[in-house]
């Protein structure tokens, strides 16, 4: 039976990249983001692959997101799978310096926007005991860095809410997993910094994880056995042995 899956945050990044991923192997896809025409270009380019329908909505607004899942025509009401991807890290200040915009913007799409989606779409995995939850995290979540401190606590709150959810959900079968990544090269330090020329250095001197690597990861988590739940993953490039520690040639 071909399994239909919500993706948060699916225009850009390991978004896009499980999107593809998932297309390849005919999961039927619900695509979410705020920018429509990436949606629009994203959703022509999969349709050959799979069946695609989009919504247009901001995980922030708790409105918008309980009313556009409530949208969903017939054939895509029934989710099997959920990838709470949609996050954001805004600025690198000591919390002294920190601005107030920024620590909102991190825990409103992080923390509430993954509940608020989550909310929406539980009830149907509970009323037919099954489902599989992926919430994605961060090497973050797993050890706080310098000027970290807001970033990585909603990330530190992300895998806090899914062991919650896995212990809740326990006795409906419904599979919870976290993935945490470290250095992934996407558009996300661009957001980080405000495209500040730093962004472009991130990943200079050595082999970030690419999108692709994580939509992989992802793939083979839903593909396991019913019986079969990677709870939580940790992946870093070889480059990288923590948050701080990165081996980076002057060379490359």
């Amino acid at each position: 039976m071909t399994k239909t899956a919500l993706i948060t945050g699916a225009t850009s990044g390991i978004g896009y990249a499980t999107a593809y991923e998932f297309a390849k192997h005919g999961i039927r896809l619900i695509l979410c983001g705020r920018r429509l025409e990436r949606l629009t270009t994203i959703q022509k380019a999969l349709e050959n692959l799979t069946d695609v329908h989009i919504l247009n909505f901001d995980v922030r607004d708790k409105e918008e997101t309980f009313k556009a899942i409530a949208s969903l025509p017939e054939a895509f009401k029934t989710i099997d799978i959920l990838i709470n991807n949609a996050g954001n890290a805004h600025g690198l200040d000591p919390i002294n310096a920190g601005s107030l915009d920024d620590w909102d913007a991190m825990m409103d799409i992080n923390v509430k926007g993954l509940l608020y989606v989550s909310k929406a779409i539980i009830p149907q995995m509970t009323e037919r005991q099954s489902g599989h939850i992926i919430n994605i995290g961060s090497s973050a979540g797993k050890e706080v860095y310098p000027k970290g401190n807001v970033y990585c606590a909603s990330k530190h709150a992300v895998l806090a809410i899914t062991e919650g959810m896995r212990m809740d959900l326990n006795p409906y079968g419904i599979k919870v997993s976290a993935v945490n990544p470290g250095l992934v090269e996407t558009e996300f330090s661009k957001v980080r910094f405000k495209g500040d020329a730093i962004a472009n250095t991130v990943y200079k001197g050595f082999k970030a994880l690419q999108a692709d690597d994580i939509a992989e990861i992802i793939y083979f988590m839903v593909s396991r056995p019913s019986h079969v739940n990677i709870a939580d993953l940790l992946v870093f490039p070889t480059a990288q042995a923590s948050s701080t520690i990165v081996k980076k040639e002057l060379w490359a």
